[in-house]
Order: C-alpha cells, then structure tokens, then sequence
C-alpha cells in the first residue's frame, strides 16, 4: 500500500536526496513551497529521516535583537573537529561564518510545559568557537523563499567545532574581538556583532521549540548561535583561520 506524503515531507525528500547526492541543486515546484514556519519544520524532519540522518548539533538565530528566532537542526555526519580538511566540491555553494557555540550539560527532553528560561540558563556549561559552511540544495539560492532556505536546514552545509571551555557568564557576548583569516588574508578583524544581540536569548526558544516537538537535546549536544563576522564567499581552496577573544582558536582546510 502506497503511502501519500504530504507537501512538506516531499520537500523534506527532496532537499534530502539533493544533500546525499552533494553538489547537485534541486529545483523546488511552487506546490511544495511551505505555506507556513510549521511546514518547513516538518520538512526539515523528513529531511533527516530521509537521510536516516541522527542529530548532531542545532544552529538557532535571529535577524534582530528582539526578533523572532529560528533554527535547524544538523546531521551529526556534518559536525567535523578543528583541524578538519573538506573538500570545497561537497557543497554546491559555501559561504563561512565565525559563530559561538554552546553546550549543556544535561538532557532536556520533552515536557508538557514550557521550561522556564532560568533552567535553561543555569544549564549552559560549555561554550567555544565554531565555523559554519552555509550552503544550499535550492536552484537559484539566495533567491528562493525565506521559508524553503529554513526547510533546508537553514541553510546548513556543515559545521566546524573549535575546543570547549567552560561558560562564562561575564563574557563579552555583544561585542567580542573577532578575526577571520583566509590564506592569511584577514577577512574579518574587530569588534563582531551577532545580529541576535546577546545568542544566549535564543538558547531558551531552541529548548521549548525541541520540547514542543517531542525532540531530545542530550547534553553536550553544540548549538551554535549565528555570525559574528558576516558571511564570506571562498573563491579558491585554502586555509580558514578563526578566533574569538576569549575562546581557543579554530582552524579549518578547504581542499
């Protein structure tokens, strides 16, 4: 017996078998076009049944420092240590962005009501930096539809995680120093700004928009929280260097 698929997991499908087959775009038909923020969360799950994909990490951002928040989670194939070499023809298109990641340390899972955000804060035991390759499986990216990008993950490709320390409230979370280098090439240097403000703000909707979802978020599980550099468009193999004041560098290849 065949089973019918709605609209936002054939999407799901869609953008899944795009990523398994890496550097080719699908092209997404106006019925499978989200109709709303619910389906392209729901498309972003049958994406990782599709791709019998376990998660491995969250990103969470906002255009604004009061706006509203939006996240993805990403398939834990696609986390990859300091250090790392990639190779640059994996991704159809591949910007980086220099983030800061968090961790906590225990497991919120779902409950039938909201978890307060004082328990989420008081969770948070680890943070560092991280580098995101934002990419996309979508033909004509980035003109395409906001909420298409938010079923793609977000327009995740990959994610590079520096060494953790331990959480610092009086971090300077805002305003840090902040150094991006290509080939020695500084294309970012001085005071970064995330566009949410303070990240930590979004770290209590992830937890709530999990918990809504039936979604577990174990601890120690890396949620990173958005630029702080801006994103940047690698022309050519290389080196990616980054630093954060405050946390322990990170450095990457592309190949």
């Amino acid at each position: 017996m065949t089973t019918l698929l709605s609209a936002a997991e054939e999407l799901g499908h869609l953008l899944s078998d795009a990523y398994s087959r890496q550097a080719t775009l699908a092209i997404v038909p106006d019925e499978l076009e989200p109709a709303s923020i619910e389906d392209a969360y729901l498309a972003q799950q049958a994406f990782l049944r599709r791709s019998h994909a376990a998660i491995g990490g969250w990103k969470i951002g906002s255009k604004t420092e009061a706006g509203p928040v939006q996240g993805a989670p990403l398939p834990l194939s696609g986390i990859h240590p300091a250090s790392s070499s990639l190779r640059r023809s994996a991704f159809p298109v591949l910007g980086i962005e220099l983030e800061i990641m968090f961790c906590f340390d225990c497991d919120f899972t779902p409950r039938p009501a909201p978890i307060a955000e004082a328990e989420i804060m008081d969770s948070i035991s680890a943070m560092g930096a991280s580098i995101e390759i934002v990419s996309s499986r979508i033909a004509g990216w980035p003109e395409v539809p906001k909420l298409s990008q938010l079923a793609d993950l977000q327009n995740h490709g990959a994610l590079v995680i520096g060494e953790l320390c331990d959480y610092r409230d009086g971090f300077n979370f805002r305003r840090p120093e902040a150094h991006l280098t290509f080939n020695g090439e500084d294309v970012f240097k001085g005071q970064g700004v995330n566009p949410a403000g303070d990240p930590r703000r979004l770290l209590s909707w992830l937890v709530n928009h999990c918990s809504e979802r039936g979604i577990a978020i174990p601890g120690g599980t890396v949620i990173t929280t958005g630029s702080y550099t801006g994103l940047f468009f690698p022309k050519a193999p290389g080196m990616v260097i980054g630093q954060i004041a405050g946390l322990p560098p990170i450095h990457f290849e592309l190949s």
